[in-house]
């Protein structure tokens, strides 16, 4: 059984992929970037402004299927430069309680639309 997610609350897929796609028990959220929906532009400059809405828009396309963030068992982090990983991973400890996901974090050479982070996620819904 596999079905598309697709909410308001964050931002349109700006390509051929879906916000998200629940596969059976499991959710994949496509990669986020600090994109506001509301306005269509990044939430701020900094890393915080930006992870912070990365996460918010995992959050809310896991809630357009009734799931919240502590049904995420896996993340993967991509920053523009490994030397935001503190302040990344600041904000990214305010979105999670109790147990943490297994998560992944990397560096890269160059993000859509010159972003400083972009957030996956993979939930399972119980």
């Amino acid at each position: 059984m596999k079905k598309v997610l697709a909410t308001t609350q964050a931002p349109a897929a700006i390509g051929p992929y879906s916000q998200g796609v629940r596969a059976d028990k499991f959710v994949f959220v496509s990669g986020q970037l600090p994109i506001d929906p509301a306005t269509g532009a990044f939430a701020g400059e900094t890393i915080a402004e930006q992870t912070k809405q990365s996460l918010t828009n995992i959050k809310n396309i896991l809630a357009s299927d009734g799931l919240t963030m502590a049904n995420v068992v896996k993340t993967t982090v991509l920053l523009k430069n490994i030397s935001d990983f503190t302040a990344m991973n600041e904000v990214y400890a305010t979105f999670f309680e109790g147990d943490c996901p297994a998560r992944a974090a990397f560096e890269v050479a160059a993000l859509p639309k010159d972003a400083l982070v972009e957030i996956e996620a993979i939930a399972y819904a119980e």
